[in-house]
């Protein structure tokens, strides 16, 4: 990996780390070799994007509907008549995912379908609340702004801090930092670290949880990562795009285009069964009574999805990629509580707002405020869009539960914004969902790579160890460009180059202090 001034497109921070692309042809010649793609998501929409690029036969495989994975969209008609795209949910596009922009570049070059909000609020049911409108981009600038303007940082808070335990976090590295704190909690690590409970609550449990898990079973090295990633280690700030029109509209759509422009194959509702290795190389894979047959794979499946089609396909790899593939885990539920509310909000609320303290409930969106299709049913009709998050409920809930819980979401809506207590849910849809990976405390070493033992499997995905400081969606779409990259390099094919935001510390002296800091062992 290298550094420099040369920047990724609309990038701030001149300290982006390149990752230079393997040397090779610019495109297949003759008959071009063919890749199966499984899985629809940003991890497999990367992998078929690099290889198509580079004259790859591409043919990629979607049990779903639609493109997307965990950001797909769908049709739904409301009870007024009208139709509406229905989601998983709220994502956010922040400026450091460098990798997964520069795939949204390829039909959207100035990334003009994406819309930034104007702020990033957090709200404890206290009545404390933080925004990062105001503070520095710029680590150590960031961290030190955010303790003098945040009303959960007071100078009396300070000498009770175990100052020399956080001093870690100002110099993370992969994999360092998970042969340091993997085998402890985000919940354990911050307790260690003594910081206020006001910032605990507010500032980081909100970070931690969205990985879709509860503290206390969420490796500290993957919330370190996070804050290296959002906050400590990049000068790309906190503020966030979001697309202006359902992710279909905005993303997917395009992106199938130009896909099926170069020549790929893609084919929505086909779930495959198995996948079996060739005596002579290559795979075929199966979707109902037909197998095809390709030269390399690509899996870019969730959690249960690549546990299931591993299970039933047995000879791709050696004995290890299969048990550590199933002893994979899915965070627990998360539900999505979509409501077509009678009236508008107060026009001061905030397009999303994080929440903490109030009960299960973790972030409230308006749409209305930023989506062009939620925007024109609210000009329509009056009403607004309000979308609520619960990233980690009970692993398990009966129907009766489920009905409990989505009430109670909408009980701490009436709380955070007192004038939806009048209004009248004109429809709702409500979504539950288990399928994020789940990154179990001391699991980092039994995940899956990119690369398996069979030079032409790959694994893509959020839940795949990179060896590059990414997470969440930036890590699909980064691991679905190294698997096309890896099949690239044995097909002597020029590969893509990647960026991530700074594989360390910022300046030599806040990592002579993290070394200094790193003595400390936190508790286990």
């Amino acid at each position: 990996m290298t550094g420099g001034h040369r920047l990724p497109p609309g990038a701030a921070d001149r300290r982006a780390v390149h990752v230079p692309a393997a040397p090779g042809a610019a495109r297949a010649t003759g008959t071009a070799p063919s890749a199966a793609v499984v899985g629809g998501g940003i991890a497999g929409l990367a992998a078929a994007v690099g290889l198509a690029e580079r004259g790859v036969r591409v043919t990629l495989f979607e049990r779903e509907a639609s493109l997307g994975g965990r950001l797909a969209g769908w049709s739904t008609r409301l009870a007024d008549g009208s139709t509406a795209t229905m989601s998983r949910g709220f994502h956010a596009f922040f400026r450091q995912y460098y990798n997964l922009r520069a795939l949204l570049r390829r039909t959207d070059p100035h990334l003009e379908r994406l819309t930034r909000l104007p702020d990033y609020p957090l709200w404890h049911a206290d009545g404390m609340r933080d925004s990062f409108r105001h503070v520095p981009r710029t680590p150590p600038w960031s961290a030190l702004g955010f303790a003098l303007t945040s009303p959960s940082f007071t100078l009396a808070d300070l000498p009770r801090m175990n100052a020399r335990g956080a001093l870690p976090l100002m110099d993370v590295r992969v994999p360092e930092v998970y042969e340091r704190l993997d085998a402890c909690s985000a919940h354990d690590l911050l307790a260690s670290i003594r910081f206020p409970a006001a910032a605990h609550h507010l500032a980081f449990e909100v970070f931690s949880r969205s990985f879709f898990a509860d503290p206390r079973r969420l490796s500290a090295a993957e919330m370190a990562l996070m804050f290296h990633i959002y906050f400590l280690g990049s000068a790309e700030g906190l503020l966030f795009d979001v697309p202006d029109d359902p992710f279909p509209t905005a993303l997917w759509e395009p992106l199938r285009a130009y896909l099926e422009s170069m020549g790929a194959d893609i084919r929505t509702s086909a779930p495959v069964d198995r996948v079996t290795a060739g005596p002579g190389g290559g795979f075929g894979v199966s979707t109902g009574t037909r197998t095809r047959e390709f030269d390399a794979c690509v899996l870019a499946l969730d959690t249960d999805g690549l546990r299931k089609v591993a299970a039933d396909s047995p000879g791709l790899a050696d004995d290890g990629w299969y048990a550590r593939v199933a002893g994979l885990r899915t965070a627990p539920a998360f539900l999505v509580s979509r409501l077509w509310l009678d009236r508008p909000l107060a026009a001061d609320r905030a397009g999303f707002l994080g929440t903490s303290g109030f009960g299960s409930l973790d972030n409230v969106s308006v749409l209305d405020r930023w989506e062009r299709e939620a925007h024109t049913w609210s000009r329509r009709t009056g009403g607004s869009v309000v979308e609520l998050h619960a990233y980690a409920v009970a692993d398990t809930v009966d129907s009766a539960d489920r009905e409990a819980e989505q009430q109670r979401l909408v009980d701490q809506l009436h709380r955070i914004y007192p004038e939806t207590r009048a209004a009248r849910v004109v429809d709702a849809r409500h979504e539950w969902r288990q399928d994020c990976p789940l990154f179990a405390v001391d699991g980092y070493a039994d995940r899956p790579a990119v690369r398996t033992s069979n030079p032409a499997l790959m694994v893509a995905g959020d839940l795949v160890r990179t060896g590059l400081p990414v997470a969440l969606m930036e890590r699909a779409a980064t691991s679905g460009m190294l698997a096309a990259n890896a099949l690239l390099e044995r097909w002597r094919l020029r590969g893509h180059e990647l960026w991530t935001v700074p594989a360390r510390g910022r300046n030599t002296a806040l990592r002579g202090l993290a070394r200094w800091g790193a003595e400390w062992v936190p508790a286990r």
